[in-house]
């Protein structure tokens, strides 16, 4: 095939994550149209000089490359399958890379699609959250081989540092949810830690330390652990997407017949953080559901908002 260099790049989402890439993407020297929902989210890159489109259909029109990171399986059925959406606009041999972190099954579905009507569409979830964003060293986990990418590629490693080629559509967003299982145990195992240590009263960030150089430790306890033992839980990962993420994981397993027994204990335990007012923390606030009330009540929770299981005189939350 005729290698034509790419020239326009379409981003549709532009929250934590895509704007920080857009930011990368604009100082490689791209032409880059947004969009986004809200276009207050996008205002920063357009004083930095991208163009706005009004719809997805409108970014995706003009652009040889166009990239999607949105929130949910639905928001990225609806970007590239709605009526104003990305697949019926772009033009032929354009490639359609989604960021987000989304179902397998979906995944192959657009590529599928994408296929019959000229297009090149694959799954490229990303981790390194928002810090590797900003830095422009996320690791990106393309459901392609290398051959497929390699015309995106230059755009691709504008953001990224390492890129992991899993073959086929789809693929990438299994291997996602991978990481995100063994993340979720990686967080439960050190907020048990923290918790136990509380209660027999040792040096909680002595004890953090021990840990992190030997084989109890985890990237996650390293970088979060402290952070919750601080009481810092703002936002590098949102809890609602880590749900969102062990939820696929989940219907996954379902669909492939495997029991995941840690990511359905962490599901259970980001789903009561999102219940009682946790959402929106940062993934590290996992913590708070070990503390007694006063405390999650000061950090923002709210225990009364969780509907009642059986009234047997004992808080939920004391006994997973």
């Amino acid at each position: 095939m005729a290698q034509t260099k790419v020239k326009r790049v379409a981003l549709v989402g532009t929250g934590i994550m895509g704007a920080a890439i857009g930011g990368h993407i604009l100082d490689a020297g791209y032409a880059l149209v947004v969009h986004n929902r809200t276009k207050e989210k996008a205002q920063e890159l357009i004083s930095r000089g991208a163009a706005w489109a009004d719809t997805p259909a409108e970014a995706a029109t003009e652009a040889d490359v166009v990239l999607t990171m949105v929130g949910y399986p639905a928001d990225v059925e609806d970007v590239y399958l709605g009526s104003k959406g990305i697949l019926a606009a772009a033009r032929k041999g354009a490639y359609l890379i989604d960021l987000t972190t989304s179902s397998p099954q979906l995944a192959r579905e657009l590529h599928d699609a994408a296929e019959v009507m000229d297009l090149h569409a694959f799954d490229c979830p990303v981790t390194g959250g928002e810090e590797g964003a900003r830095a422009g060293t996320l690791t990106l986990i393309a459901g392609a081989d290398e051959r497929y990418v390699k015309p995106v590629l230059p755009v691709l490693e504008s953001f990224s540092s390492k890129i992991f080629y899993f073959g086929h559509a789809g693929a990438g967003q299994s291997a996602k949810l991978c990481n995100q299982v063994s993340l979720a145990s990686c967080m439960v195992g050190w907020a048990d830690a923290l918790a136990l240590a509380r209660q027999s009263g040792i040096d909680e960030d002595l004890m953090l330390d021990m840990v992190s150089g030997g084989m109890g430790g985890s990237v996650a306890l390293t970088r979060l652990a402290p952070r919750a033992a601080a009481g810092d839980f703002k936002p590098g990962f949102l809890v609602e997407h880590l749900r969102k993420d062990l939820g696929l994981a989940l219907a996954e397993a379902e669909d492939l017949e495997v029991t995941l027994p840690g990511a359905e204990t962490s599901f259970m335990l980001y789903d009561t953080l999102c219940q009682v007012g946790g959402s929106r923390m940062g993934t590290q606030a996992l913590e708070l559901l070990y503390e007694d009330e006063g405390t999650s009540s000061a950090a923002g929770l709210d225990w009364s908002a969780l509907p009642s299981v059986a009234d047997d005189g004992h808080h939920h939350h004391h006994h997973h």
